[in-house]
């Protein structure tokens, strides 16, 4: 089996019987938005902007939007520090003509316009009530996100009827810092309680939550029941083509198949 290294000490990928503890991932793990979902955020971000009398056009707003996005976005994952949206706004609106500072308040009530779609475009997987309440039963769960703006994430995950099911949930907009840097996964590994070798993370991103949980001492699982679905940032921010650091991370494809993993 693969060994994860933790301050030093290698332990086998394979030892289900040390699980003491499980964390999640939330988009595409947990959730998934709709195919129009980021189109209809941006719609509402322009949208009020343009009440604000700030008018660029919606799609120059867009390409320079995205432009903006994918530079602070590469950024915060060499750094792991996180990002906000309201330094995308404010560069993408300087890039064409209007020079307003990330903190204006305008571009305060684009971000709720912008993140008040998730609400009506994010939906838990059918089965993602069904595994929660069962897991919850022998474990506790934890919750660990990528996200710019932690009041939306929780809001989303207050909406969706969440909460309940963890003893804890960590937003990168929140903590600061972006999976996969350690300081997320270090952060779930004390609020649990656990040591990171007893605490099993189920996520489907390749680099921030596989290699990340890998790199921090968990032992991972890679879910691949929302495969090709929507991630809400902005076209290129995202890659799957990231190599997994140890080939013997187990993949599930349902989770009656998380289940059958654990002891």
């Amino acid at each position: 089996m693969g060994l994860v290294h933790q301050a030093g000490v290698a332990h086998e990928i394979g030892d289900m019987n040390r699980i003491k503890a499980i964390g999640f991932d939330l988009f595409n793990t947990l959730i998934t938005a709709e195919p129009h979902a980021l189109k209809g955020a941006l719609g509402r971000l322009t949208g009020s902007l343009a009440r604000a009398g700030i008018d660029p056009g919606y799609e120059e707003f867009k390409e320079a939007y995205r432009e903006a996005a994918l530079g602070f976005i590469k950024r915060a994952n060499r750094t792991g520090r996180e990002t906000h949206n309201r330094f995308w706004i404010s560069e993408a609106l300087g890039k064409i003509g209007y020079r307003i500072g990330p903190y204006d308040p305008r571009i305060g009530r684009a971000i709720d316009a912008y993140f008040s779609a998730f609400l009506d475009f994010c939906h838990p997987f059918p089965w993602t009530l069904e595994m929660l309440g069962t897991l919850r039963q022998r474990w506790p769960l934890g919750l660990l996100s990528n996200f710019t703006h932690a009041p939306a994430a929780f809001r989303i995950i207050d909406h969706l009827r969440l909460r309940p099911f963890f003893q804890v949930v960590l937003i990168s907009g929140r903590t600061g810092f972006r999976k996969p840097h350690p300081a997320g996964f270090i952060r779930l590994v004390e609020s649990l309680g656990v040591e990171g070798k007893e605490i099993l993370y189920v996520g489907d991103d390749p680099e921030a939550d596989i290699n990340g949980a890998l790199r921090a001492g968990l032992y991972p699982v890679r879910c691949i029941w929302g495969r090709g679905g929507k991630a809400l940032l902005p076209p290129g921010a995202v890659s799957e083509e990231v190599e997994i650091e140890d080939k013997n991370v187990p993949e599930v494809s349902t989770w009656k198949e998380l289940l059958r993993l654990l002891p």
